[in-house]
């Protein structure tokens, strides 16, 4: 039986916790993981805009978006391959496979063609959920679980460090060298991965035996079990799912909130997002060390206040007049640096409690259960957003978003208060 079992939901780890950066295999993890998301963040906003041009339709470019979130409802079966096989080989052969799907797309060569970016897109989008279930088995195989908020913690600045570089340097290069050398860069950065994984070592747990009367589709749905069986983890994973499903609302009135709030244009949409991203590094690089102060759950709490208020706060700076353009890039910096610094506090607290309470051979389901239940959502609340601002005026919508996520926060609050107990 896994440690975690016993390992109490909430408990608060006071003092400085080793760090997971000692440990040679999970360095090379970090330096594969930066490739990665180097390769990765560089690519997926290049896609959009290289169909755009093929085809000079604003919604065969947006269709992108779709087809990297599609696979989302395929995350269970990939968290039920990663906990029946060696966690290591899947992660070595899923990398140099995204690699070769990558390369795919040097036969684009036109719009009859066109097509093959869609299907690139579906595939590319479908490892990335693989290799998410099969890094949180290996990482709970190989760290101990004062380790575990360290290296998420570090794993999430990771990703929003290079969300802030990363698609600029990609469009870069496809304005200086065309689409084929993004292709290319993004290919060698899986191959880095794979080649780091091919050289590292670590003890894995082995595969559970399926149960006398156990089904396949109970098997594949046992991540989902997990997450509700528990109470703490089942508060945290439905207030974190409704709070970033309702964030869909938030991310369809980005132009609007853009155009009114800054009386700029949508170009303006690219330092905004800046100042977010810096935020959410700031954030997750402090995550780990106030989740050993206060514990996961009010982690999550404060992260999904500082959300919802950041939110609130883009409220006023849209109904009020500024007259100057400092005062409305101050107030977009302030509600951008909130919201950006909120979200990896939330990540890291709930995904650091579900590795804890979760067996070594559940992790890939739980873990793709989680983000099944976080991205479906906001998928699905994008599109109707997207769909009511035809009617609606946008500022209903952040006030929907605002009071959806400060309302998951005072959950997470009562749910505190009431103290509910763990299944040990």
């Amino acid at each position: 039986m896994s440690t975690t079992d016993t390992a109490p939901p909430d408990a608060v780890r006071p003092g400085r916790a080793p760090s997971p950066m000692r440990r040679p295999a999970y360095r090379r993890l970090v330096v594969g993981w930066f490739a990665t998301n180097l390769g990765d963040s560089a690519l997926y906003l290049v896609l959009a805009i290289w169909m755009r041009e093929l085809t000079g339709s604003d919604a065969a470019g947006a269709l992108v978006f779709l087809f990297i979130g599609l696979p989302a409802l395929l995350a269970p079966f990939a968290g039920q391959l990663a906990d029946r096989m060696s966690r290591r080989r899947l992660l070595i052969g899923t990398n140099l496979g995204t690699a070769a799907v990558v390369l795919v797309l040097l036969l684009v060569d036109g719009p009859d063609r066109a097509w093959v970016i869609y299907a690139v897109t579906f595939a590319y989008g479908l490892a990335g959920y693989l290799t998410a279930a099969a890094q949180s088995g290996l990482l709970r195989d190989l760290l101990p679980d004062e380790e575990l908020a360290s290296a998420n913690g570090i794993f999430t600045s990771i990703d929003n460090g290079m969300r802030i570089v990363s698609p600029a340097l990609g469009a870069g290069l496809y304005v200086l060298a065309g689409p084929w050398s993004v292709v290319l860069v993004s290919a060698a950065c899986f191959v880095v991965m794979g080649l780091l994984l091919l050289t590292m070592r670590v003890e894995e747990s082995a595969p559970e035996p399926r149960l006398e009367g156990e089904t396949a589709w109970h098997e594949i749905t046992a991540g989902f079990r997990a997450l509700l069986h528990d109470p703490t983890l089942r508060l945290l994973t439905i207030a974190t799912a409704v709070a970033f499903g309702i964030t869909g609302l938030l991310n369809a009135t980005i132009f609007p909130l853009i155009e009114d709030g800054l009386r700029e244009g949508p170009a303006a949409l690219g330092p905004a997002q800046t100042i977010q991203g810096v935020g959410a590094l700031a954030g997750g690089l402090l995550a780990a060390a106030v989740l050993r102060r206060i514990g996961e759950r009010m982690l999550v709490f404060w992260g999904l206040t500082m959300l919802g208020g950041g939110i609130a706060l883009a409220l006023p700076l849209v109904i009020l007049d500024l007259p100057e353009a400092w005062m409305r890039w101050g107030g977009i910096g302030a509600v951008q640096a909130l919201i950006g610094f909120g979200v990896p506090w939330v990540i890291v607290g709930v995904v650091t409690l579900r590795m804890r309470l979760t067996p070594a051979r559940l992790q890939g389901r739980t873990s793709a259960a989680l983000n099944m239940a976080i991205n479906v959502p906001q998928m699905l609340m994008l599109a109707l957003g997207a769909s009511l601002l035809g009617v609606l005026d946008y500022r209903w919508l952040l006030v929907a978003s605002a009071v959806g996520v400060l309302g998951a926060a005072v959950a997470v609050l009562l749910g505190l208060r009431r103290g509910a107990p763990t299944a040990g």
